[in-house]
């Protein structure tokens, strides 16, 4: 490889998508589009309501506070749900942790796949930490309008990079795009110039990728409910950075033989999927009713309805056909022994069973004591998982984008159930109407059962005040989610 490398040493101008992405987070104005902004709210509340749900397991719990016990920074970033005070990059950690670890915050399905609000564990924190300065200041401090318009930026980018850029299919980990997006959005909203976000971004493809080792069979286990912790963090690190003078590297996606296309992308350019714009806020995937991998959440609603027609005659199965997506069929069909929560949560087949076994799927199905029931791997060992085209096809239309999945079981009399096929999710915008609601019980469900009742009563009443939510200073905001 070396012998091929370029001897000329002069500076190139940065890379087409570097200054793409650094135009766009500069420029534009996310918050004119309000359906945009009133999703945004609820991406909000959402990831902190995923948040807070998330410290009811110790095997998350673990990992927060300081890197070391004592190195805390009062007056700097607290973390919604706990009394930790930190610099902005460790916070980031821990709420990023918090908000992916039950896998059951929003979601983007392209080509690549992530979950946006990974980007708040970054963007949140440095909100509160930037606020509480100006305010200590006497200035005016960042309000929650704000921080949804660059919530807004950090969705598109991370989510137009997944549109057409598979980079699972080279053994890249999805959240190298949260670590780019936080790096972006974050550098801006230090006020940094084009330059310094050009700067950033570049450092931040030159990180390279996580392996995806950790979400895959045989080697699946819990650093995939970290990992997204740790790309905002590591973005809103380079972000400050950047804001010291610290020089970026113009052609680190181009490069020859030493840029991330040519080292991590088989030499392939990457590119935005359309003009960044408001688009992925706007048509996010929430999770509303089960803490599971995505490519499954329309399979476990199947088996949930055919829950009934099945949990009396478990002894009489023959078999169970699973047709889904060949997205799913590569990361989450999985057969043999499942090792941790995180092995379980990512087996269709283990939440399927679990759907038409008990009718519901929760947190708690994962955890040990539930995965001990030897029905759930007696309807396991049944299973059939197979590609249906069409699902495929489907899953990567832009009018479509659907997440299809069906469920049959079939009974050794030669008698079957129906056949039970759901295209969207509750969580897709073309079931926005249906699943606001219960979105929003999703939510109160999570703050009733974390914060103190008059705090959890202020925060849903302003969770339904969209003017006073947004006018709300970010560090006032965030003084209601912490004990």
């Amino acid at each position: 490889m070396a012998a091929s490398a370029p001897k000329d040493a002069r500076r190139p101008e940065p890379d087409r998508l570097l200054v793409e992405i650094a135009d766009y987070v500069v420029g534009y104005d996310s918050s004119r589009s309000e359906p945009a902004m009133e999703t945004a709210r609820w991406a909000l509340l959402d990831s902190l309501g995923c948040a807070l749900l998330a410290l009811g397991f110790p095997a998350c719990t673990k990992l927060l506070g300081p890197v070391v016990p004592g190195a805390v920074l009062p007056g700097g970033a607290r973390v919604p749900g706990t009394a930790w005070e930190l610099d902005p990059v460790r916070a980031a950690f821990n709420l990023g942790v918090m908000i992916r670890w039950l896998d059951y915050n929003d979601t983007w399905l392209a080509a690549e796949w992530g979950h946006p609000s990974d980007n708040f564990g970054g963007l949140l924190t440095l909100a509160d930490y930037l606020s509480r300065r100006a305010a200590a200041r006497r200035r005016a401090p960042l309000t929650v309008r704000d921080l949804l318009a660059w919530a807004i930026k950090a969705y598109e980018v991370q989510g137009l990079l997944a549109l057409e850029n598979s980079f699972n299919r080279v053994g890249l980990d999805h959240v190298l795009l949260v670590r780019v997006a936080t790096a972006a959005t974050a550098t801006a909203m230090l006020g940094g110039s084009r330059e310094d976000v050009i700067n950033a971004l570049s450092n931040a493809w030159l990180d390279g990728g996580a392996l995806r080792t950790y979400r895959h069979a045989p080697n699946t286990g819990s650093r995939k409910s970290w990992a997204a912790g740790d790309a905002t963090s590591r973005g809103v690190w380079l972000a400050l950075n950047s804001l010291r003078g610290e020089m970026g590297y113009p052609s680190a996606l181009t490069a020859p033989v030493w840029g991330f296309q040519d080292v991590l992308f088989r030499g392939a350019e990457i590119r935005l999927g359309r003009r960044p714009a408001t688009y992925v806020m706007e048509n996010v995937l929430f999770k509303i009713s089960y803490p599971a991998e995505f490519h499954a959440q329309t399979a476990v609603e199947a088996a949930v309805k055919l829950h009934e027609q099945v949990a009396g005659r478990l002894e009489e199965i023959e078999r169970i056909v699973i047709e889904t997506q060949e997205a799913a069929v590569r990361i989450i069909d999985k057969s043999g022994p499942l090792a941790n929560p995180a092995d379980r949560d990512h087996c269709l087949q283990y939440m399927t069973a679990v759907a038409l076994l008990r009718g519901r799927l929760e947190a708690e199905d994962y955890e040990d004591q539930a995965a001990a029931d030897p029905r759930i791997d007696a309807l396991r060992a049944v299973m059939e998982v197979r590609e249906n085209p069409r699902f495929s096809r489907d899953y990567l239309d832009p009018e479509k984008r659907s997440i299809a999945n069906a469920v049959q079981v079939f009974f050794r009399d030669g008698t079957a159930t129906e056949r039970v096929e759901i295209e969207y999710p509750l969580g897709h915008r073309r079931r926005r109407p249906e699943a606001l609601p219960l979105l929003e019980a999703k939510v109160a469900r999570a703050v009733r059962a974390h914060l103190a009742p008059r705090r959890a009563e202020t925060v849903l009443a302003l969770a339904a005040d969209p003017a006073r939510l947004e006018a709300m200073p970010v560090h006032e905001f965030v003084e209601l989610w912490v004990i």
